[in-house]
């Protein structure tokens, strides 16, 4: 079984920002939204400091937060692990798609590259194609010299 962490949260309505700024953290996060003002993440190490952080960012605004860890015993696991390797595909194959045109930025796909892999929680295969495109694909960096992507990028187990 699978432990995800739920963050559970009311952020007062006035100023809307608070409220905004939660939402797009949780984005970046690539936080899938259970219910209203529930959240859920895989656990790891990385997502359990993000969520602590937030969370008093949250009380902070002068609203309520709880970070949960569960395992879900009966439905929505697979269902939950489907959803994030969705996310990112996307992400990942919309990069090769822009790897595919010839006036490609390489330096802004790498970029998407790393805030996609930031939230593959499930290591997609996609993301290890996108990763060797960009690296084969990076006229200016000789043999010798590192490359734009790094295997140890991650910054979560």
């Amino acid at each position: 079984m699978r432990a995800w962490l739920l963050l559970q949260h009311r952020v007062p309505t006035e100023p809307s920002a608070g409220r905004v700024a939660v939402w797009r953290k949780m984005k970046r996060l690539g936080g899938f939204l259970l219910q209203d003002a529930t959240w859920v993440l895989p656990a790891t190490p990385w997502t359990r400091e993000q969520l602590q952080w937030l969370a008093a960012e949250i009380v902070e605004l002068g609203g309520e937060a709880r970070v949960w860890e569960a395992e879900v015993t009966i439905g929505e696991d697979e269902t939950l692990v489907t959803h994030f390797q969705t996310q990112v595909n996307a992400a990942f194959a919309d990069i090769l798609t822009a790897l595919g045109h010839e006036d490609a930025d390489l330096a802004t796909l790498a970029r998407r590259y790393q805030q996609a892999r930031t939230v593959d929680y499930f290591h997609s295969e996609l993301g290890e194609q996108v990763r060797a495109a960009l690296s084969s694909t990076n006229p200016s960096t000789p043999s010798s010299a590192p490359t734009l992507i790094s295997r140890t990028s991650r910054r979560r187990t």
